[in-house]
């Protein structure tokens, strides 16, 4: 059974699935060239059905992201609509009501769903074909077909800023693995919402810069986070009669029409301790949520979906909670993995008896593979620029010059889907060298002084470098760890503030050719890990082609490449070695 999973609104995407497991999945940025690309997947699902020898016909659902879309908007939309919305207590009540269930917001969203069927047309997919999937249903499903956690009771909470009139729900799977919806709460009380709105008070993009937010926040200091803190916990109440419920406190209005108010609340207050009062608000109301339902539940094995879930520190604090056993976060867990709890969703409730099992995660390399014939086209006509060599050994040049200090970029293997680059579309260098960070946003990724990069740590020296006590799968970037006594061994890929890691702990069977590499570092060195960091232009997705990964090499200070099985050395490289 054939299904095509479609998010056709925020950072945009389209997976295949088929008999239970993914055969493929790309965002449409990666192919427009548009950050976080918010449009209808038309190029992404054209790459699924070429790439897999598929087409439409032999498609057995199409399944659809959410029963409501708002129409497309770029970030100088979006931005303007959040300052702009609200801006006076008559304006929101007249949004307020127009966002309520009324003849207007009906015919609203039928034109809205007329435009999405449009739009499936250009990819050649009837609208009687579309299959709409309620928006928090996709995450919940999502994260528990791609947790491991099977044959057992499982909670599992959704979170992000809107889908479906929703910002959070709470849910259990029995052991047959049938989802319940325990309790919702309406878009209008989203934590998430707050946090996009002062993202753009603070001159940031809403919904991309959001973890510029978080990585700022331990600059702060601990009493001027708490003292900024106290302003949002103004903002919101437990419901004294739905545990697992919050609200907006009296007086306090929708969230999408908060902007002014917390205008006037932050005025004059420190950037940095805006950031820290911030997070800390966000991770004492997610932790004590997650506390909340699994007491009401009795249910310690917890998984998790949904934007807000892209706050790796916040999913620290929820790690360490006493309450929580097990815990799995979907990868990349915004709306672009919609698309993956859309097909399973559908595949979960339609597929027949007997029909193979959906497959929990492993890796989550789903898009394109490194063609040697798209290497060879890329490479005609640059012998001017750049050296092409075939070592024997790969891995143990780049090493060797790892070890050196020199930074390395590696385009091999299959794409990795989501927000974290895992290896195979990454920009590495030696951990242990602090001035390695300068180096590389000099170089390329011109990221905010205080932003930290992140590390790949081999998952039999994991334990020398994080604390980890209740031994979690880590293999996606998508939660913070501490460090221990050597982090200066990694310090470079750690927060410079608060000494933090977010790693990729690497099996090798998840991508032994990384992994090898890594070894071989690590012989030369006594070093478990890599820094690991994207491999993209400053604002640009991550390079999806040969020639991208070409092209970056040409207009940034990068030296080395690794591309497929070649050594790719830029001309502009002082002291080339053999």
């Amino acid at each position: 059974m054939k299904i095509l999973g479609i998010h056709d609104g925020h950072n945009a995407a389209a997976c295949l699935l088929e008999d239970g497991v993914i055969l493929g999945a790309i965002q449409e940025e990666r192919l427009s060239r548009i950050k976080n690309h918010d449009t209808f997947p038309l190029q992404s699902i054209l790459w699924l059905l070429d790439t897999f020898g598929t087409d439409v016909e032999s498609i057995d659902a199409v399944a659809m992201n959410g029963f409501h879309m708002p129409l497309h908007r770029n970030s100088r939309q979006l931005i303007e609509d959040t300052r702009q919305r609200g801006s006076s207590r008559a304006e929101r009540c007249i949004r307020s009501w127009a966002r309520a269930t009324t003849p207007l917001l009906r015919r609203w969203r039928r034109k809205c769903r007329e435009l999405r069927e449009r739009e499936a047309a250009e990819a050649g997919i009837a609208p009687g074909r579309l299959v709409y999937i309620e928006h928090h249903r996709c995450h919940a499903e999502a994260a528990y077909w791609g947790s491991p956690f099977r044959g057992k009771p499982v909670l599992v909470l959704t979170a992000d800023g809107s889908g479906d009139d929703l910002c959070a729900t709470v849910n259990t799977v029995d052991e047959q693995g049938c989802i319940r919806r325990l309790e919702s709460i309406h878009e209008s009380h989203s934590p998430a919402l707050v946090y996009l709105a002062v993202t753009t008070l603070l001159g940031m993009v809403p919904n991309e810069h959001e973890y510029k937010l978080m990585g700022m926040a331990p600059y702060s200091g601990d009493e001027s986070a708490r003292e900024v803190s106290l302003i949002f916990e103004k903002l919101l109440e437990w419901d004294p009669g739905r545990r697992m419920k919050w609200r907006r406190r009296r007086g306090v209005p929708s969230f999408y029409y908060i902007y002014e108010l917390l205008r006037e609340r932050l005025d004059l207050r420190r950037f940095d301790h805006v950031c820290g009062g911030l997070q800390r608000w966000t991770e004492q109301l997610l932790s004590e949520w997650v506390r909340r339902a699994v007491r009401e539940t009795g249910i310690k094995t917890v998984a998790l979906s949904g934007g807000i879930f892209m706050n790796v520190k916040a999913n620290q604090v929820i790690a360490a909670l006493p309450d929580v056993e097990e815990l799995f976060i979907f990868p990349s867990c915004g709306d672009e993995t919609n698309s993956m709890g859309a097909a399973f969703a559908h595949y979960a409730g339609a597929s027949p008896a007997g029909a193979p099992p959906i497959s929990p995660l492993r890796a989550i390399d789903w898009g394109p593979d490194t063609e040697r014939s798209e290497i060879e086209a890329a490479l005609e006509g640059r012998d001017d620029r750049i050296r092409v060599e075939q070592p024997p050994d790969i891995n143990r040049r780049a090493a060797e010059h790892l070890a050196r200090g020199e930074v390395v970029a590696r385009y091999a293997g299959r794409a990795e889907f989501g927000a974290r680059a895992l290896g195979n579309r990454s920009i590495l260098a030696d951990p242990s060298r602090p001035g390695v960070v300068r180096e590389i946003n000099d170089m390329i990724k011109c990221r905010d002084f205080w932003m930290p990069f992140a590390c790949t740590l081999l998952a039999e020296k994991m334990s020398q470098y994080v604390l980890n006590p209740k031994d979690l799968s880590a293999p996606y970037m998508i939660l913070t760890m501490d460090t221990t006594d050597k982090v200066e061994q990694i310090s470079a890929g750690c927060h410079p503030r608060d000494r933090t890691v977010r790693p990729q702990i690497l099996e090798r069977e998840w991508n032994p050719d990384y992994h090898d590499l890594i070894r071989a570092f690590d012989e030369r060195t006594g070093i478990g890990g890599l820094l690991n960091t994207s491999f993209n232009l400053h604002g640009y997705p991550v390079v999806n082609s040969p020639a991208q990964a070409l092209d970056v090499l040409d207009q940034s200070g990068l030296r080395f490449l690794i591309l497929g099985d070649l050594w790719i050395t830029s001309k502009q490289a002082t002291g080339l070695d053999k």
